[in-house]
């Protein structure tokens, strides 16, 4: 008898090594963006792609408020071509980011999504930066 994990094998070694390697080169994690803050290696563009509004309720420190809907070449002229974006919504629950992600690569960036998002960065236990008033929901609205 093998147990539901091993019902479906799992992907020879030399697969598995392409796919979780390629998974990398789209996405990174709160931690990473963190660790890169904290050490000064702030070497891309950190986008909450949220409304306004949940922006100023409570945002990643150092991220900048670009809307989903303002990611146009008017929007981003001001960045070369190579700038490295790093895109977040809400949390796993909001596509935006993945939304995002595919505007920002059709225009020519190099981008990757901060899994996890802003319930991701609380999950590690990262603190906010908030304009408003605790208690306020921090809601996609992307």
């Amino acid at each position: 008898m093998t147990s539901l994990v091993r019902d479906i094998p799992a992907a020879p070694s030399a697969i598995a090594l392409m796919h979780f390697s390629n998974r990398l080169t789209f996405e990174t994690d709160c931690s990473d963006v963190f660790s890169s803050q904290e050490a000064g290696e702030i070497d891309f563009v950190l986008v909450d792609v949220r409304g306004p509004l949940a922006f100023e309720r409570g945002h990643v420190p150092g991220a900048i408020n670009i809307p989903r809907r303002l990611l146009t070449p008017q929007g981003l002229a001001g960045y070369p071509s190579n700038a490295l974006f790093v895109v977040y919504c809400a949390g796993p629950h909001c596509n935006g980011a993945n939304k995002a992600a595919v505007k920002l690569a059709a225009l020519g960036y190099p981008v990757k999504e901060m899994i996890g998002g802003v319930t991701g960065w609380l999950d590690e236990g990262f603190a906010l930066s908030v304009a408003h008033p605790a208690n306020t929901p921090i809601n996609c609205a992307c």
